[in-house]
């Protein structure tokens, strides 16, 4: 009796219990309480609703962008581009069923489970590999050489910096294991992953630059009674110069950076010496743009390793401070010894020329050199003259052109002080300066034949005075020399008279200055920086 009626307890509460998962399911079927999708709670959420809010969690998380970052480039591709797919699409059905179909027991059982404990599931997905290692190879593109900074002297008289960048090498393989490593949380939103480089610094970074601001030496000459050829000459070549950043262990060679000495190359007719004389050539005045530049290198101490004196002394700096160049044959050539890097700044305005070298200052503040130049012997070349023949000049043009160089011997010393106590004497360099007298040039061009002949025999002995006497008073057919002068085409002209009286009839008595830059040899092709012919004042 007692079994019949619990057989009967359990029957109507099964009857009851269908009943009410009929009724439940009658009005609407939907997701048991406890269900989670994800970080979402679906309970009571119907199939469908489920679907879409998966389906939006799909499409959320494939529209999202991954951006990788290469130094200043990027690349961006969204998850979808790479190959994002849902793979357990029988998600929603798996988590319907769950307390809602079987028999009736285990329904009860699942909903039971279900309150005392909730239960999960994820949204499967698939990704293409092929895409994600053509999106990393895609930045091989951004890979660049290190980028050395720059520097430029401002109007403000100071030396500006800019930049300096490193190279960049994409590391394929460590940033596809980032960007696999970011994959595999599936989550939504815009991300930027750093791309794994290898890095090259340049040598001239922005930092080292501004510590450049020092003046390690600086040097100035006037130019200002030079004429307009050699003026633009000497602002031609220091603007080729301006600007060199010298490396540390770098040499610089004035002379490959000047050459050649030609018009197209910005160079003008200006005086200079070949053989001793006075002739006019491409870049005359250049040797005052080395000399100038020697003497601010000296100062910034950096190492000299070719100069080379004039044949004759220039006047712009003490004997064994110029610096000479000549196309094949002389060069101003130094090294940057020092830990960093230098820039020379030159400058040539108004008359005045000068060179800045800038650089780290490390010598101790407490330490000071100057140059001395020292005169050894000396050669006086006042009672020296030569006079020239000039086929292209009337009878009567008479003007020197060259005035009397001292021969001199000298040597410069390098003095080193700390708190100024002088603590070391060096010797830099010697000079020789060759004696040059003073050069004459006489017109010969007349249909005076007796003249003629007469002005050549005078000049053929270098004979001054007879040449002054024969210009102040003329000479008689009769008094026509044995020797015949050299023959020369001159204008003929009817009954010339037989005595000329030039204008000219003592030579000018002047101090003249020193003569800079002859020639070390007679090349034709060599600019030694000559005198300014009509100008003899000091």
């Amino acid at each position: 009796m007692q079994r019949k009626f619990l057989k009967g307890v359990a029957v109507a509460f099964l009857i009851a219990a269908g009943s009410l998962f009929v009724v439940s399911a009658a009005e609407q079927e939907v997701i048991s309480d406890g269900v989670f999708i994800g970080d979402k709670d679906v309970s009571g959420m119907t199939p469908d609703e489920a679907k879409a809010y998966v389906k939006g969690e799909v499409e959320k998380l494939g529209s999202s962008a991954i951006t990788i970052q290469m130094g200043d480039a990027q690349v961006t591709k969204t998850w979808k581009e790479l190959g994002l797919e849902w793979e357990n699409k029988d998600l929603v059905d798996e988590v319907s069923q769950i307390g809602t179909t079987g028999n009736i027991v285990r329904r009860y059982k699942e909903q039971k489970d279900l309150q005392n404990q909730s239960s999960r599931f994820e949204i499967e997905y698939t990704m293409d590999e092929s895409a994600q290692k053509a999106f990393v190879d895609s930045c091989v593109q951004f890979n660049s050489e290190p980028v050395e900074g720059s520097c430029y002297m401002g109007d403000d008289g100071r030396l500006h910096v800019e930049g300096g960048t490193d190279g960049l090498k994409l590391d394929v393989d460590a940033t596809l294991v980032s960007l696999k490593e970011h994959l595999k949380d599936y989550e939504a939103g815009d991300t930027v992953i750093e791309a794994s480089v290898q890095r090259t610094s340049p040598v001239l970074t922005a930092e080292m630059l501004e510590k450049m601001n020092n003046v390690l030496g600086t040097a100035t000459t006037d130019y200002s009674a030079s004429s307009w050829g050699r003026a633009k000459n000497v602002e031609t070549a220091t603007a080729k110069i301006n600007g060199k950043l010298l490396m540390p262990g770098e040499s610089y060679s004035v002379t490959e950076v000047v050459v050649p000495f030609t018009a197209e190359n910005g160079y003008e007719l200006a005086p200079s010496y070949e053989a001793g004389q006075v002739v006019d050539s491409y870049g005359g005045g250049i040797c005052q743009v080395s000399t100038t530049l020697y003497n601010a290198v000296l100062k910034a101490e950096l190492q000299v390793n070719s100069r080379s004196n004039h044949t004759m002394l220039v006047n712009y700096v003490d004997p064994s401070k110029d610096a000479a160049i000549a196309e094949g044959l002389m060069d101003l050539v130094f090294t940057n010894t020092l830990e960093n890097p230098v820039y020379i700044a030159g400058s040539a305005y108004a008359g005045t020329l000068n060179f800045t070298i800038f650089g780290v200052e490390t010598r101790p503040a407490n330490r000071s050199i100057e140059f001395i130049s020292e005169t050894l012997s000396q050669t006086d070349p006042s009672s020296n003259i030569k006079l020239v023949a000039k086929t292209d000049q009337n009878v009567g043009y008479f003007t020197q052109v060259q005035s009397p160089h001292q021969g001199l011997s000298a040597c410069l010393w390098k003095n080193i002080y700390y708190d100024g106590v002088l603590s070391e004497t060096i010797q830099v360099n010697s000079s020789n300066y060759q004696a040059s007298p003073a050069i004459y040039e006489i017109g010969v061009v007349t249909s005076n034949q007796a003249l003629a002949s007469a002005l050549y025999t005078a000049i053929g002995q270098n004979d001054l005075s007879q040449v002054q006497s024969i210009l102040a008073n003329g000479v008689k057919e009769s008094e026509t020399p044995a020797t015949e002068p050299p023959q020369i085409d001159v204008p003929q002209e009817p009954d010339p008279p037989v005595v000329v009286d030039p204008p000219v009839t003592e030579p000018p008595v002047v101090d003249p200055p020193v003569v800079e830059d002859p020639p070390a040899t007679t090349d034709p092709g060599e600019t030694m920086d000559p005198p300014e012919p009509d100008e003899f004042v000091q």
